[in-house]
């Protein structure tokens, strides 16, 4: 069986015009609601075997977040460029992609992209991601190729504000 958890990157600052947006950073929110969200997952044993992120500021950020909370190395988060502003077809590529070696991924990354892939994946709609907001989704194959459309069930949805700590 396969494990991913997608999570969208936490809030970003939005105060310096001057910045492009693969450099904006997390603001006081974003650099609060990471470790709370990854301590959510580490408090139910979820971890995953490799992580992938955008390499825009903000996501890899909130991944080093993540990845503090799990004691995985910040020099073991794979980036992966196509990951930014990505739609549905690019970010399953990445997922089919991946090494089945690994059964457990963590995959962050943007908006919309990451909603609709969840929508794709899942069959169900949740609505919108929020920032810094956690999907895990689990597959009955051995293979990261086999996934499509409609073949996850989504066995976590969680986001700062949902109570759900």
């Amino acid at each position: 069986m396969k494990q991913l958890i997608m999570v969208r990157h936490a809030k970003s600052d939005w105060g310096d015009f001057n910045l492009k947006d693969f450099d904006r950073p997390l603001n006081a929110r974003g650099h609060k609601n990471a470790p709370e969200m990854a301590k959510r997952l580490v408090d139910k044993k979820l971890a995953p075997h490799l992580i992938v992120s955008s390499p825009a500021l903000r996501a890899l950020t909130t991944a080093k977040y993540f990845a503090a909370a799990w004691q995985i190395s910040p020099e073991l988060i794979k980036t992966e460029l196509s990951i930014y502003e990505a739609p549905i077809k690019n970010l399953l590529k990445v997922v089919s992609d991946l090494d089945n070696q690994h059964y457990k991924v963590a995959l962050f990354g943007h908006n919309p992209g990451l909603t609709d892939l969840l929508h794709y994946l899942t069959g169900e709609y949740i609505g919108n991601m929020p920032t810094c907001s956690v999907a895990v989704i689990e597959f009955p194959f051995d293979d990261w190729k086999m996934i499509s459309g409609s073949t996850g069930n989504l066995v976590l949805f969680d986001y700062p504000k949902s109570g759900l700590d």
